[in-house]
């Protein structure tokens, strides 16, 4: 069970038209709550900016910067989600959950979503052991790959994908989620306040300060993932890997259950150097479903 964040709003709080029921988690720049609108007394997802680290919650519920210091990259980080919410409502895809509302209150900003009945990939994954079959895993990743192309299309980087941001609706259909962390693909990177970055999941690339991060980011955060619906575990945090892989290719070590694209996809993905991956969505696809000029050029070149 996840913990309640520091400076989450009560439940029976209520922001804008929608009245807040219970707090569903957050991370280090963000809490997530299940809210009730008003208007359609319907529920909704709200995620609330809150860098835990630039800033606390004041006695009359205002997000305030906890120092003069912290400011610049408090409001910064503000404007951003701002920015990166408004492009987000215009994103529709079956496989994206959907933005449906954005606004200021309390001094900070504010993304409404869709909510819909399911369950966690994270949790699913943790209750099987991993050992999820390729037909599940092809069902879950290939719609998610889909609608990253869009996202990808549009610009934009999700630079969070991991199980617990996967969604498992009826019959598996995934709904890819929490796109707080979402960036502009040419953004500069000196100046991020809401760098999300999660062992494992993450490349070298979005650790190092000044990394170059594109969609082959995310394409090695999709991989990590696929990789652990496999072992039932997060792979090991990338800064370690640079130092000394010792993470065994699954095309060696599953080959007996898996076919051998499907395994030969996912560790491409997770090549630690950004330029040996796959660098766009398509390439990743392609690979997954055995048409990767990278897996024909090692075939060929094999005794």
């Amino acid at each position: 069970m996840s913990t309640i964040p520091d400076f989450a709003l009560a439940p029976g709080t209520r922001v804008d038209d929608y009245v807040l029921e219970s707090i569903l988690g957050g991370g280090g720049f963000s809490i997530v709550y299940l809210a009730k609108s008003v208007q359609t007394d319907e529920y909704v997802v709200i995620k609330e900016y809150m860098p835990s680290t630039l800033a606390m919650r004041a006695p009359d519920l205002t997000v305030v910067s906890k120092d003069e210091r912290n400011n610049d990259r408090f409001t910064h980080g503000r404007r951003l989600f701002f920015q990166e919410a408004s492009t987000l409502t215009t994103l529709k895809h079956p496989n994206i959950v959907n933005v449906i509302n954005f606004f200021r209150a309390n001094g900070t900003v504010y993304m409404v979503m869709e909510y819909e009945e399911g369950v966690n990939l994270q949790a699913y994954i943790k209750k099987h052991k991993g050992n999820l079959s390729e037909p599940f895993i092809k069902a879950v990743f290939l719609p998610l790959l889909d609608g990253l192309k869009q996202i990808h299309h549009q610009g934009l980087l999700h630079l969070d994908i991991k199980p617990s941001n996967i969604h498992l609706r009826s019959g598996a259909n995934p709904l890819l989620l929490d796109f707080g962390a979402v960036h502009e693909v040419m953004h500069s990177r000196q100046f991020q306040p809401n760098q999300v970055v999660t062992p494992g999941f993450s490349p070298i690339e979005q650790l190092d300060p000044g990394g170059y991060v594109g969609p082959w980011t995310d394409l090695y955060a999709m991989g990590a993932t696929m990789r652990a619906c496999i072992e039932g575990a997060s792979p090991p945090p990338a800064p370690q890997r640079r130092e000394k892989d010792t993470t065994k290719p699954l095309a060696s070590v599953f080959k007996k259950r898996y076919t051998a694209h499907l395994l030969e996809a996912i560790d491409w993905a997770m090549e630690v150097d950004p330029l040996l991956r796959p660098q766009s969505v398509e390439q990743m696809i392609a690979a997954i479903n055995g048409h990767s000029p990278r897996q024909d050029k090692k075939r060929s070149s094999s005794f």
